[in-house]
């Protein structure tokens, strides 16, 4: 599957003709002109990286940067500028950029960073996946991660390829607000990633599945401006 880059420039024709370089090497492109777009794109596609310009109206590209990090949003950023102060360059990478160029730029030395920074940063796996084969109970629940079982009360509750992968994450990780992009990049139904969008549809029908007669108590929680947390007052986990 072709790797996503989402590039953030104000400059439509620079940003059109990075994406037509991007798409020549093999990349699959989005386009946003500020903070605002790219969160429409965001929310609608999985990315796997952003171009990030920092002279933009509005929120400047080392302001998102910063609030991205403070989020907890871990996604690659690259920021370019026509602004080639020292300052700019180290406020850039003290705030969570990958990498830091400088325009005017050959697109070849920027695809050749972004590759860079791609290969130093693969999708890491979650604790979830670190500790199968695992038993979680929570609840009336219980979820077998090496059978791919979910049971309530002793009763088989049905799930979806991506519900049980969801569940098995968020189960894995109790506590931890996870961001959708970190949900979205460690689900892969039929090989594929899932668009960050589906993940509420999932956490919405999770949720659905997760009720209980005798406990009113909602496991997977909304944690506002990050994402998703999975909380339990009492989350026993036990190697099968």
């Amino acid at each position: 599957m072709k790797q996503r880059i989402l590039i953030i420039d104000d400059d439509h024709r620079h940003r059109n003709l990075l994406a037509n370089y991007f798409e020549s090497q093999g990349f699959d492109t989005l386009l946003a002109a500020d903070a605002i777009e790219m969160k429409r794109q965001r929310e609608r596609f999985y990315c796997d990286l952003l171009v990030l310009d920092v002279n933009m109206p509005g929120e400047d590209g080392i302001s998102i940067c910063k609030r991205l990090r403070a989020e907890g949003d871990e996604i690659p950023i690259v920021i370019v500028t026509a602004r080639n102060g020292i300052v700019d360059r180290i406020l850039g990478l003290e705030y969570g950029s990958d990498d830091y160029l400088a325009k005017p730029f050959d697109p070849r030395e920027l695809v050749a960073r972004i590759r860079a920074v791609l290969r130093r940063i693969p999708d890491k796996p979650l604790n979830a996946e670190e500790a199968t084969p695992v038993t979680f109970d929570f609840g009336a629940f219980v979820l077998d991660i090496s059978s791919r079982v979910l049971l309530c009360n002793g009763q088989a509750v049905v799930l979806s390829f991506d519900e049980f992968e969801l569940l098995k994450i968020l189960a894995g990780t109790p506590g931890q607000p996870l961001s959708r992009h970190q949900l979205a990049s460690q689900i892969r139904g039929g090989g594929q990633q899932i668009e960050q969008r589906n993940i509420d549809m999932l956490v919405s029908r999770l949720r659905k599945r997760l009720k209980d007669d005798s406990s009113p108590h909602q496991y997977i929680q909304s944690v506002r401006g990050v994402g998703y947390v999975f909380m339990t007052s009492a989350l026993d986990q036990t190697r099968s």
